[in-house]
């Protein structure tokens, strides 16, 4: 029977061993001597009365016993970073270092106005925004280098985070130049309408995230969007408009945060193709309390304005 005592190290070292899968790399990522690791890991294991690894396999390997007690062994630490949170009112607030990932858009429209809010009113917390592309974020996330991400919720994330939460969506716009076309329609625009001209959109040419709603916008009322080019950068595609190389197709909320000057921005049809916005994290670890406060803090904001919040 585990005793009350069980020392806290234990379960760490334990943990760190089942998710880098061996004790040498244990040690360099809790920055603790192998040995010491090995000894955690051994009087655990006594304790238990079980072996927890395979150890004549390269990666160790966890037995079942070790599965079953990896599952409690995070819900205990889990336990133990709330009660700090809970505590941190008590003292000077959260500390620490919290590094968020975006894209473009709501890196301009929602990030600030999130870090002045997390900066009053936890001062002891520093935010460091990470800037990618959709895909990319998912690499960077990961890879280790972010706490938390927003991230349109289609193309699905590869791998799915284990924790997410929709935050807002927004409709979907079409900018031209005044003098196009399009400007004698009544808005919204249909997407009939847009595919008559050549179609520029938000993402990477050639990859799945490029143009993503607006494809399947398009392909409800049985169109098929080729786009000419694409554009991670909002005001890039703008740019690539005021050029006449096409009209564009993008998200409110990124035409909002750019110079849309010689440029008409019209309200797409859309309904069920809007973009869906969401953070992401990984709810199967121990987050510190520094980060959850500043995901409680995404979670809790108000949406960018124009945008719709979650139901």
């Amino acid at each position: 029977m585990l005793r009350r005592d069980l020392r806290v190290e234990w379960f760490v070292s334990f943990l760190a061993v089942v998710d880098t899968g061996g004790f040498s790399a244990a040690a360099e990522v809790l920055h603790r001597s192998q040995s010491r690791v090995s000894t955690y890991v051994a009087a655990l294991e006594r304790e238990v009365g079980l072996p927890l690894f395979d150890r004549s396999t390269r990666p160790v390997r966890v037995t079942e016993a070790g599965q079953a007690l990896a599952a409690h062994a995070r819900a205990v630490l889990r336990e133990l970073d709330l009660a700090d949170a809970a505590m941190a009112a008590h003292r000077h607030g959260e500390r620490g270092l919290v590094t968020i990932g975006s894209f473009p858009s709501p890196s301009a429209a929602f990030v600030p106005a999130l870090i002045e809010r997390i900066s009053s009113a936890s001062p002891g917390i520093e935010i460091v925004l990470v800037e990618r592309s959709t895909l990319e974020l998912d690499q960077a996330f990961a890879a280790g280098e972010l706490d938390l991400y927003l991230r349109s919720t289609v193309p699905a994330p590869e791998p799915v985070p284990s924790g997410s939460r929709f935050l807002w969506s927004e409709p979907l716009v079409v900018a031209h130049p005044p003098e196009h076309p399009l400007a004698a329609l009544p808005e919204p625009l249909s997407a009939t309408a847009v595919a008559e001209y050549p179609v520029l959109v938000i993402g990477r040419k050639d990859t799945k995230e490029c143009g993503v709603e607006a494809s399947a916008l398009f392909a409800a009322h049985g169109l098929d969007l080729t786009p000419v080019q694409a554009a991670t950068q909002p005001q890039t595609l703008l740019a690539m408009v005021r050029a006449g190389l096409g009209v564009g197709v993008l998200n409110a909320l990124a035409a909002t945060i750019c110079n849309t000057e010689g440029l008409s921005v019209r309200t797409l049809d859309t309904t069920e193709h809007r973009r869906r916005v969401a953070v992401y994290w990984d709810a199967e670890r121990p987050m510190s309390p520094a980060a959850r406060t500043v995901l409680a803090a995404v979670i809790a904001a108000k949406p960018p304005e124009g945008c719709d919040p979650a139901p």
